[in-house]
């Protein structure tokens, strides 16, 4: 194949890329912040704001610039040697079928795999294009099987659950139902849980957020270093400081204390601010806007009949309307949704101290931000690794054989931005299932959720489980949810429905790929005698 032809296979894979990422922003991103989120630790505005940096820099400084040809060597790419564009159409096709089912199940505010679906869109071009034989062979060959993935859909929910309860009932019988010192205990109980989180999410960013850095090439004493370090500095700070600026905001209602006191606040003996005199100047501002009222009015009687006014209005409302609908997908209510229809399993959760539950709030956003920030980092690669194989046998003409793909920057930022369009438009759909939905959500419970979930994934990534991000958080979300000791503590039909989507994502995405592929690769030509397009100059 000559470089630079089939351009338009490149644009649409673009296109199509873009779709997959905006899926995986609006399914995904729920992963990390819908704990958050439903035990009100983050409004969904600020959940936004946190994830449209943390998933966008994770995916453009962090992830990974050399992807795998396919995600976990599916084709066998030689196959394709002879025919560079059919490789290219491949992936297209692949994008297309994971894009529509990605996206479909988000509408739906079912939690899928967006990495399984990606692969279950490669193997159905590949059976599509080679047959069943050839195609499976060589993928379970590879280590990669199908088996390991369906195993996973059962193993990787039970061990989260399993690493979140424990976590969840570790607070539970030392810290929160202690209701007469809860909050003592609890201060005391905050360092602790400090220094695990920073050290887990360490642990996370080196083995599983950071690619391109290597970390994990460092020897074993190198990493345990880092982990031992952070772990002290992070107790310390937490003891010294976090604790007691918590002991102050919460018990000692200091109203005046600002989240930048935290590096400071063992040397304020007193109230950064005398609330009588903010009062007092607040109530000044208020009489001066009364006073200032009727002269606005005159105002605003002088000048209604000015066109220049007028068309001021006009172009402020246009502002709005268009304000209104680009924040469409962030002012929608997801904590409370449906609070009424799911108020009877709220009601079967055991409801603890909520000064006590507030201590867990920070902790809370610190776990899901680095998990955010590594989401970004890695998955990112199932919308921009297809993308990549497309841009570059555009360049070479070629199929590269090693099975390793380099990816250009405007490619990560293309699938970092797209993450972020999807994640603000529409992610709040699955913000909602795994919110209050399935359980009733609070910060202990989040935390755990949140811990128990990360610290499954980095034991497995290490390991090398195919397992995903998005079984493990619904496992550890119901796991806690039965923490209860109520079954009514859970919404067993939406946690079926989830499942029966897991189960669907590999065939669903396979079909539509496949389809598409045989589709296009065997269709009539208009002009069978024509030759490839020749090259752009």
């Amino acid at each position: 194949m000559e470089p630079h032809t089939y351009v338009w296979l490149l644009v649409i894979g673009a296109i199509v890329a873009f779709a997959d990422g905006f899926g995986i922003g609006a399914n995904d991103v729920a992963n990390s912040f819908s704990t958050s989120v439903g035990s009100r630790s983050l409004t969904l505005k600020q959940a936004c704001v946190i994830a449209v940096f943390t998933e966008f820099l994770g995916a453009f400084l962090l992830g990974s610039h050399t992807a795998e040809t396919i995600k976990g060597g599916i084709i066998k790419v030689t196959l394709f040697a002879d025919k560079p564009e059919l490789l290219m159409l491949a992936m297209v096709c692949a994008l297309v079928g994971s894009a529509s089912w990605v996206i479909f199940a988000s509408s739906r505010g079912w939690p899928v795999s967006t990495t399984h679906s990606i692969i279950g869109a490669i193997i159905g071009v590949g059976i599509s294009a080679f047959g069943w034989d050839s195609k499976i062979h060589d993928f379970i060959c590879l280590g990669f099987g199908v088996a390991r993935i369906i195993t996973s859909w059962f193993i990787s929910p039970v061990v989260a659950g399993i690493v979140a309860s424990g976590i969840y009932l570790g607070t539970k019988y030392f810290v929160l139902v202690h209701q007469d010192n809860s909050f003592q205990r609890g201060l005391i109980a905050v360092p602790i849980y400090f220094a695990l989180t920073i050290s887990i999410n360490v642990l996370y960013l080196v083995f599983k957020g950071a690619p391109n850095l290597k970390l994990d090439k460092l020897p074993p004493y190198g990493i345990a270093l880092i982990v031992v370090i952070s772990t002290i500095l992070s107790a310390i700070f937490s003891y010294f400081f976090y604790a007691q600026f918590l002991k102050r905001k919460i018990i000692g209602k200091e109203t005046g204390l600002r989240w930048y006191h935290v590096f400071v606040v063992p040397c304020l003996s007193q109230p950064r601010y005398d609330n009588t005199a903010d009062n007092a100047a607040e109530r000044g501002n208020n009489i001066e806007k009364q006073e200032g009222t009727e002269e606005n009015k005159i105002v605003q009687d002088v000048s209604s009949d000015d066109n220049s006014s007028v068309k001021k209005n006009i172009f402020q409302a246009g502002i709005s309307i268009i304000g209104k609908k680009v924040l469409h997908g962030v002012n929608k209510e997801v904590a409370d949704y449906d609070a009424d229809k799911n108020q009877e399993m709220h009601d079967a959760a055991t409801k603890y101290d909520p000064d006590t539950e507030t201590l867990y709030s920070f902790l809370q956003v610190l776990t899901a931000s680095f998990a955010s920030f590594a989401h970004g980092s890695n998955d990112v690669a199932n919308a921009v690794g297809p993308l990549s194989v497309i841009y570059l046998i555009y360049e070479s003409g070629k199929v590269d054989v090693s099975g390793k793909t380099p990816v250009p920057l405007w490619v990560l930022a293309l699938g970092g931005f797209a993450i972020d369009v999807g994640l603000l438009l529409y992610g709040y759909h699955v913000m909602r299932s795994l919110g209050n939905k399935i359980t009733y959500h609070s910060p202990s419970r989040g935390f755990a959720m949140e811990l128990g979930t990360s610290l499954t994934v980095l034991t497995a990534s290490k390991i090398g489980l195919p397992i995903s991000t998005t079984h493990c958080i619904t496992g550890a979300t119901a796991a806690v949810g039965l923490c209860n000791g109520n079954a009514k503590s859970l919404n067993w039909k939406l946690l079926a429905w989830c499942f029966f989507s897991w189960i669907l994502t590999l065939p669903v995405a396979a079909c539509i790929a496949g389809g598409i592929f045989a589709f296009a690769s065997n269709a009539p030509s208009l002009h069978p005698e024509v030759a490839a397009p020749a090259p752009i100059a």
